[in-house]
Formats: C-alpha cells, sequence, structure tokens
C-alpha cells in the first residue's frame, strides 16, 4: 500500500489542505485547496463556529478533485510559547536476536518523557537528537544495530493546551480525525532544509498574514521560537491608509501590480482606482514599492532583533518563506538586510508557493518520523487507493493506455 497523508495549515488569511503520497522519499501532490479565513486573528481563533464550515469547505474542495471522503489529517499549531526541553531515555533490547527495530526506538522515546508532561500544556513533538546502544553514542538511525541498551536524548516540544485543543476540536467537529500534530517551525524546517542547515545554526522566518515566526535551529533540532505581530497584511493597511482604499483593494494592488525593490518599479506603471471618497485616483508603481519596502524592512530588522534575543550562537544562514516572501523583488530586500538569508523556494509540482511550506512540510515531516519508528500508516485504505485511480480517470477522461492514466497507475498501483 502507499502512503497517503493530508494536512491542514489554518492562518489568519486562509486555510490550506494538501493531499500527496510519499513514494521513495519524494511528495507527489493529488489536491490542494485554499480558502479564505476569516475567524483567525494574530494566529487565535476568535469563532470556532464560524471556523468549522471553513475547515469543511477547504476539505470539501480536495475531496472534489480526488472523488474521495478525507476523514484524517494532520494538524499544524502555532509556534508560539512552546516549551521546548531536552530528555533522556533507555531501554533493553529484548528480542532473541538483540537487533534495534522500531518498537525499541518507541519504548526509549517514551521513557524519556514518562511523566515530564506538565497538566497545561499538550505533547507537540518529540525529536530524537542522538540514540546511543550500549558503548556506541551519536547514532542518528540504530534500527537494524545489534546490543543490549538503546539510549535517546531527544528534544520535548510543548504547547499550551489552547495552542492545540481549539485547533483539533475544530477540525474534529468538522468530521475529520486528527491523527498528528506539528508546529509550524518544525514544519518550514521540514520542507526547506539542506545539508547546511543539518550541519550548521541558523534561522527560519515565516512571514504570515497577521504574524511573523522567527524559529532558530541547531543542526537541525529547534532551539527557540517567538512571534512577532506583524505580518503581510501590514502591507495592505499600509496602501489602504495611505490612498484612502479598502483593504481588498490594496490587497488586489500587492498581489497583481506591486514590486517589493523600488529600484525594479517604473514611474510609468500606473494603477488606476476609485478611493472611498468616490474619486479616481492614479498611483505609479515606484511609489508603492517605496511603502512596500519599508515595511518589509520593518518586519525584516525587527526578526533579526528576534533572532539576536533566541540564541547567541553565530547564525550560519536564515531561510525565509511565507507568502509574503513571494512578492516580486523581495528576495533584493532581504540581501540587503542580511548577508547569509536566502528565500526559501518550494520545489514539489503544485505546491510551488511559500504560502504552502507550512502544509507541506507537515506531511514531510511526519513521514520522517514514521520512518524512524519503522511504522507504517496511511490515511486511505486499500479499496480507497482503487477507488481514487478509478475516480480520476473518469474525472478527467483518462484512458488506461494513455501517459496521465499510466502516471496515476504507477503512484497507486505498483
Amino acid at each position: 500500500m502507499k502512503k497517503i497523508y493530508s494536512s491542514i495549515d489554518i492562518g489568519s488569511k486562509s486555510i490550506k489542505v494538501i493531499v500527496s503520497e510519499m513514494h521513495k522519499n519524494k511528495m507527489n501532490v493529488l489536491a490542494t485547496a485554499k480558502v479564505p479565513s476569516k475567524s483567525i486573528k494574530n494566529g487565535v481563533i476568535e469563532d470556532i463556529n464560524e471556523l468549522i464550515p471553513e475547515i469543511k469547505k477547504a476539505f470539501k474542495e480536495v475531496e472534489g478533485m480526488l472523488g474521495l471522503k478525507i476523514k484524517k489529517t494532520i494538524a499544524v499549531i502555532p509556534s508560539s510559547y512552546l516549551d521546548l526541553s531536552v530528555e533522556t531515555g533507555m531501554t533493553t533490547i529484548t528480542n532473541e536476536e538483540k537487533e534495534v527495530t522500531g518498537n525499541d526506538i518507541v519504548r526509549a522515546m517514551q521513557g524519556a518523557i514518562y511523566n515530564k508532561l506538565p497538566s497545561n500544556k499538550e505533547l507537540a513533538s518529540i525529536i530524537p537528537v542522538s540514540f546511543s546502544l550500549d558503548d556506541k553514542e551519536g547514532i542518528k538511525d540504530p534500527k537494524g544495530m545489534v546490543g543490549d541498551q538503546l539510549g535517546v536524548s531527544l528534544l520535548m516540544i510543548k504547547a499550551p493546551k489552547s495552542n492545540t485543543h481549539f485547533i483539533a476540536n475544530a477540525i474534529e467537529k468538522a468530521g475529520i480525525n486528527v491523527v498528528d500534530i506539528a508546529p509550524s517551525s518544525i514544519c518550514d524546517y521540514a520542507e526547506l532544509k539542506d545539508m547546511e542547515t543539518n550541519t550548521n545554526a541558523g534561522a527560519f522566518i515565516n512571514i504570515g498574514h497577521d504574524l511573523t515566526t522567527v524559529s532558530i535551529f541547531n543542526k537541525g533540532i529547534l532551539v527557540g521560537a517567538e512571534t512577532i505581530n506583524l505580518g503581510g497584511k501590514c502591507i495592505e493597511q499600509d496602501l489602504s491608509y495611505i490612498y484612502k482604499i479598502s483593504l481588498e483593494e490594496g490587497e488586489t494592488i500587492k498581489k497583481l501590480f506591486a514590486i517589493a525593490d523600488p529600484s525594479e518599479a517604473s514611474t510609468e506603471e500606473i494603477y488606476k482606482v476609485v478611493n472611498i471618497e468616490k474619486k479616481e485616483i492614479k498611483i505609479n508603481q515606484k511609489e508603492i514599492s517605496e511603502i512596500i519596502k519599508a515595511r518589509i524592512e520593518e518586519i525584516l530588522k525587527l526578526s533579526e532583533k528576534q533572532i539576536n534575543l533566541l540564541t547567541k550562537r553565530k547564525i550560519d544562514y536564515i531561510i525565509i518563506t511565507g507568502g509574503t516572501s513571494e512578492l516580486e523583488g523581495f528576495e533584493n530586500i532581504v540581501k540587503k538586510i542580511f548577508l547569509n538569508a536566502k528565500v526559501g523556494k518550494i520545489k514539489t509540482i503544485g505546491i510551488r508557493s511559500n504560502e504552502f511550506s507550512v502544509a507541506s512540510g507537515a506531511l514531510k515531516y511526519f513521514d520522517e518520523k514514521l520512518t524512524l519508528r519503522g511504522k507504517y500508516f496511511s490515511m486511505f485504505t486499500k479499496d480507497m487507493e482503487k477507488e481514487l485511480v478509478s475516480s480520476k480517470k473518469k474525472i478527467l477522461n483518462f484512458s488506461d493506455d494513455s501517459v496521465i492514466g499510466k502516471i496515476f497507475g504507477y503512484f497507486f498501483e505498483n
């Protein structure tokens, strides 16, 4: 059976859902949805009764593409107010061969966190730092090795129950079972990590709609995360205030006309709009770019300050993601603030936009966890997989010998 997962990222601007198949460590996107979110403000659910139909709408969209009901998902939670601690545990290898299995890894990890979760916290994740086997240390994956005593050092991530329960309850009330949760910082890392991030200390900056999340990692392990109460919405508010236009019009200008770097903008490019005073005004592209540049620089400088508050380590890299990072000319502004920063790029076909970095990373992180534990899991049964192939071919009119039909057969039948 194939490994098929779904994830949901509930943001202040939109709700994103991805359904994908993991095959040979590669993610094949099957369906995505993005629907407006009006019930979240600054990462906090304001009205759960308004959120539930929004969640249902997002899943209904992907279900319409797949022709199947989604029953399970991974839920992303905010990275604000996370409590991090390093814990250790040990277990005895009891099988006759003395060979370490996924079950032994799970037991060692369970021992490390046993009775260490405060009553006001929820276990958000546990991330192994390294394993030991008898006198051997610094092991990343001990499965298949032979020994008597397996030890583990791990990062225990705890989140406020309010961060997890409200989100999980809303999803459950929408008729979807939450099988796992993942902090947004961990998801960004799973999506955009590379050899440099695995061996050095650095920062991830996700500029969302209402909030910007700054996360510090050391050799792939989260060491701190905080949020800043500024995001992409501030740009729309600036345009709305300066030109006396609606927030909706400000958003349209930002998406369709604006360039973040004034050096790439033109005074000859004009956008005409009727303001709230019913007057037609003409805005040139360079003026807008100056406004956007000032706001982006503020967010980046505040992020830099937050990095310095979170760690005294030398920062070797900075990766910036989130929907705002998709603005044309954004990377030029980044390079003027940070010498060692780059904008993360999602390369997965079907979601090549940084606004999906968290939802996509949640799927990859979930698969990595299962692989380490030697566990198999799919949110679809074998019968559902067959039905998915059949419904896809029917919806898109694929014949059995068509190229696309063979691709879907490769995904699900081999």
